[in-house]
């Protein structure tokens, strides 16, 4: 039976690969270190600082990324990462803090941004919104 992903590790590469293709697109970046952090990645790009967020799910059959309105903080970019399975590109979905917190499905007890939300250019490869 295959153990099950540890959820620090889907975190931790999301991380990766976002700075990664960051620094593809351009922009230095620097991540930041621990597991009670503020944000993930702060970018510098033409004399700006830009806050980053990272939420990441590993396969398409996650509904989509826990999170809670009281969490999204003004400022910051979020992204939203689906790892796919191995040998496919992941997918990213780029939103502003308002944005995230307008597509936050809000429960009693947990928070959801459900995958099929953001599935539209708006969102999809939407590198554009970290210098808004």
């Amino acid at each position: 039976m295959k153990e099950p992903a540890d959820r620090n590790s889907t975190h931790l590469a999301g991380e990766y690969f976002v700075a990664a293709e960051l620094y593809r697109l351009g922009y230095c970046v620097g991540m930041t270190i621990g597991n009670a952090k503020a944000v993930d990645i702060l970018v510098e790009k033409d004399g700006r600082m830009i806050p980053i967020q990272v939420k990441t799910i590993r396969e398409k059959k996650s509904v989509g990324w826990p999170m809670m309105k009281d969490r999204v903080k003004e400022g910051v970019v979020y992204v939203f990462v689906l790892l796919n399975k191995p040998g496919m590109k992941p997918d990213y979905f780029i939103a502003t803090a308002q944005e995230a917190w307008s597509k936050i499905k809000q429960y009693p007890t947990r928070g959801i941004i459900y995958l099929s939300s953001l599935k539209s250019p708006g969102f999809q490869e939407s590198w554009d919104k970290i210098l808004g």
